[in-house]
């Protein structure tokens, strides 16, 4: 089916990435209607409407679904089961929302198309224990839920530190991960629309600081390179697997052994920021398409290769400087309070 343009996109979430989804719409001709619990965020500045409803509130998402034409969301920790009431509209569907937001089930699904590190559902200091007894140490507890940018995460180094790190997650329900030896991370973005079709980027080599992004480069370097094929035939089993029709991010570690799936995102993503000016058609674009079943727009590079930066906390006030700078493409996302951690804006170089 196709969405054609003058239609009108929801989008669940409004933060960053819907902001740039809702640009992205605006281009190909699309109005955007925003869907979020908070008073000003930063997506509802470039939208055509904007409802302040909580996540949960099924009455206001029953009429938010009456008012769009398709409905997508911006990040994935959502609850899903309010959200069955766009099911018809809604694209990706809740399949991907339920697998990716829970990383004990989203690590059992991807075994079935993908490697990735060993692991243990834990529930429990004695299940921390018996992890650290198998699997060794170092390992990480990461909580199956709500857990991003490094937030939800505790490394043991060695059994004296079960307690810890136990106590360091609030003592939720988590999985515990082996340590792996990787050399660099990376991400497979992928676009796949209700036919099957598919279409891929260059895959960014990602460099992170505290468990936050700091760092997309394309094209990858000769550590990840030689994986990429084997790591694209694992994300569009997973795409396929799903159902998934948008945009699909699985991110990589490079191992001795190839390529570890470290997590998925059903979603654009932070390290295909680059694509909105180093690729022919960007991730925001190409996810408006996949979801509103336009064709599929080309994925070259437009140069030799692209460089994203992000602009955590106050990295935001050098806009001075980045804006002066030739070359420079900075975006800055109108989130207010540059505080610690926080994704201010991001700023990416083309190199032509």
């Amino acid at each position: 089916m196709t969405v054609p343009p003058g239609s009108t996109i929801g989008i669940v979430g409004g933060g960053q990435l819907g902001r740039m989804l809702s640009i992205a719409a605006a281009q190909l001709g699309y109005k955007c209607h925003i869907f979020d619990p908070h008073a000003r965020p930063c997506a509802a500045d470039v939208a055509a409407t904007f409802t302040r409803a909580g996540f949960d509130d099924r009455a206001a998402l029953e009429a938010f679904g009456r008012s769009v034409d398709v409905a997508t969301y911006e990040f994935e920790n959502l609850p899903c089961e309010p959200l069955m009431v766009l099911d018809d509209k809604l694209r990706p569907g809740t399949k991907s929302l339920a697998i990716a937001q829970d990383r004990a089930r989203e690590k059992q699904f991807i075994e079935q198309y993908a490697r990735v590190a060993q692991w243990r559902s834990v529930a429990s200091l004695d299940d921390v224990e018996a992890a650290v007894a198998e699997l060794g140490t170092p390992l990480v507890l990461k909580t199956r839920r709500y857990g991003y940018d490094g937030k939800g995460q505790a490394w043991v180094r060695s059994s004296a530190e079960a307690l810890a790190a136990w106590e360091a997650i609030g003592r939720e329900p988590a999985v515990a991960e082996a340590g792996i030896d990787f050399t660099a991370e990376f991400s497979v973005i992928v676009a796949r629309w209700e036919t099957g079709e598919s279409a891929f980027w260059d895959s960014p080599e990602n460099v992170h600081g505290d468990g936050i992004l700091r760092r997309s480069t394309v094209p990858c370097t000769g550590r990840v390179a030689p994986l990429v094929e084997e790591a694209r035939a694992a994300a569009r089993g997973i795409a396929e697997a799903l159902g998934h029709v948008g945009v699909l991010t699985v991110e990589f570690f490079a191992s001795r052994d190839g390529p570890l799936v470290n997590e998925i995102a059903p979603r654009v993503h932070n390290s295909g920021h680059w694509t909105i000016e180093g690729a022919v058609t960007s991730q925001f674009e190409q996810h408006i398409r996949a979801i509103c079943g336009l064709p599929p727009g080309p994925t070259d590079l437009v140069g030799r290769g692209a460089t994203m930066d992000n602009l955590i906390g106050d990295e935001v006030d050098r806009w001075p400087e980045l804006v002066a700078e030739p070359g420079a493409h900075i975006h800055i996302y109108g989130k207010g309070e540059a505080r610690p951690g926080r994704k201010m804006g991001h700023v990416t170089r083309v190199s032509l």
